[in-house]
């Protein structure tokens, strides 16, 4: 029998999710192909006052199981992944990038990445903002795994078998909205609205089930200040912008 890790999820975009900054960075696509990264998780020594949560990060809003635990243009990202808070080694993860061009108009791209490859987008499907996407990851072995967006409005769905060099720990267990890297630097971050994680599950290679309820929860810090609000409920994880 093939042992897996699969972590599933609902993730539904809010129809106001994105506020309008004044600028989005040029060739947006061209660079992503080039060199889009996810990051494993940058905890900090938190500065804030005024906020309370368990941990901040300068790059992760959102949930992770750690095995043994019970401006001028902006983006974000929501994935469900598997390693990079504990084990940073490599991450299997997916899920939908959201930016916003010059008029402040918002737009929407699916993509999967083992990290430390770069993130690929998906081919053949479309995201609205309001559209409830699920997504998920499966690692069939520490080497090997598949991703697959699906698009729950409108029916369209994309998967993509993936091997990598780079061996998961089989660790984590992740919920996140990510500040990526483009260019060796975080982008500007995105006044998301809210991003909501439903069905929230991970089932580890022993056939164990986690949800985000009981994880470690993560806001973004950047520059002293609390970016991100983050609350859990039963299989449901809420990140909003603040």
């Amino acid at each position: 029998m093939v042992s897996k890790f699969a972590l599933l999820t609902n993730l539904l975009l809010a129809s106001a999710a994105l506020a309008a900054p004044s600028s989005r960075l040029g060739a947006r696509l061209a660079r992503r192909r080039e060199n889009r990264q996810s990051q494993p998780n940058n905890r900090l020594q938190s500065t804030a006052t005024g906020i309370s949560n368990v941990e901040y990060s300068e790059n992760w809003a959102g949930a992770a199981w750690a095995e043994g635990d019970a401006p001028s243009g902006s983006a974000a990202s929501a994935w469900v992944g598997i390693d990079g808070d504990t084990c940073e080694n490599a991450i299997l993860q997916t899920g939908v990038d959201f930016t916003v061009d010059s008029n402040g108009g918002a737009s929407y791209d699916a993509w999967y990445e083992w990290y430390p490859d770069y993130a690929y987008d998906f081919s053949g499907i479309d995201i609205s903002a309001g559209d409830v996407i699920k997504t998920t990851v499966t690692a069939y072995s520490t080497t090997s795994g598949v991703a697959t967006i699906e698009n729950l409005t409108n029916g369209q769905t994309v998967t993509q078998d993936i091997t990598s060099d780079y061996a998961l720990c089989e660790e984590n267990a992740e919920w996140i909205v990510e500040d990526f890297e483009e260019g060796n630097s975080l982008v500007p971050f995105a006044d998301f609205g809210t991003v909501t994680f439903t069905d929230a599950t991970a089932t580890g290679p022993s056939g164990e089930t986690y949800t985000p309820s009981g994880a470690t929860l993560m806001d973004i810090e950047q520059d002293g200040e609390v970016l991100t609000s983050v609350s859990t409920s039963g299989e449901t994880l809420t990140v909003k912008y603040v």
